[in-house]
């Protein structure tokens, strides 16, 4: 399979599709297996099923798919994103081994947000007055660390203590293995308007790369509203085979 790659504004951050396993069929199937069946390719019948299974949140099914990505993205964005565990495995570069010269994030001026007094996180929507020097003033800061670490290289120290002067805006770069659920509640979560800007473009990333290979379960994990399987009023959908009691449910109910 060829890889696919979205690339953030500046250049630098990217998200790299390096393998994928299973598709639409593969989250079917796995609900199917209840009944002892097992489908050849996708039917209408199917997508009504996996809508239905996204609708009432039996969620186990949507764990087979698996996604193997390469990201590079500023250590103050990874560190948010790594908070996401479950259906995860990751493996980072480690600057203990690696002395290469980092790679910064830096803002455009645009993106200098004001502090929101209202919110304990967050900003507002606007930039700070005298944007574009602060900005310059950030890049300058940022140079000077790096010609920093450089020396202390030069010095003889080891690179897992140099490392302490690399400031947040450091580029890191992990391989992230990771399910079909998995992504997708950090797609809803991370693309919420309480999510930072830099975070919510990287998980709006995420969805432009799943999409072509899970078009019909992705839409229906993130574009369905859910209904609690407690309501005994919502209808059974016409389009699914099999009476949704004995569907497989994940232990927990969220990714």
């Amino acid at each position: 399979m060829e890889s696919r790659k979205w690339t953030a504004a500046d250049g630098l951050g990217s998200i790299e599709v390096l393998e994928v396993f299973g598709n639409d069929l593969t989250v079917v199937n796995a609900a199917r297996v209840s009944f002892a069946k097992e489908a050849a390719e996708m039917t209408g019948r199917d997508e009504g099923l996996i809508r239905y299974l996204a609708k009432h949140k039996h969620i186990s099914p949507f764990f087979h798919p698996q996604i193997r990505l390469r990201i590079k993205m500023p250590l103050f964005v990874a560190r948010e994103w790594f908070r996401h565990t479950i259906g995860f495995a990751r493996n980072e570069v480690s600057r203990r081994y690696v002395d290469s010269e980092p790679e910064l994030w830096f803002p455009q001026a645009d993106s200098l947000r004001e502090r929101d007094p209202k919110l304990k996180q967050g900003s507002k929507p606007t930039p700070i007055e005298g944007a574009d020097a602060v900005v310059e003033e950030i890049r300058a800061a940022g140079l000077q660390s790096i010609a920093f670490y450089k020396s202390l290289m030069e010095k003889g120290v080891a690179p897992e203590i140099a490392r302490a002067v690399l400031p947040q805006g450091m580029y890191t770069e992990f391989i992230e293995t990771g399910s079909l659920a998995a992504y997708a509640r950090l797609w809803e979560l991370r693309t919420d308007p309480g999510a930072q800007r830099e975070i919510q473009a990287y998980a709006r990333g995420i969805e432009d790369l799943l999409l072509p290979h899970f078009p019909v379960s992705w839409k229906a994990l993130c574009e369905m509203p859910a209904v609690p399987e407690s309501n005994p009023a919502v209808p059974k959908v016409q389009e699914a085979q099999e009476p949704p009691a004995p569907l497989p449910k994940s232990n927990s109910g969220s990714v």
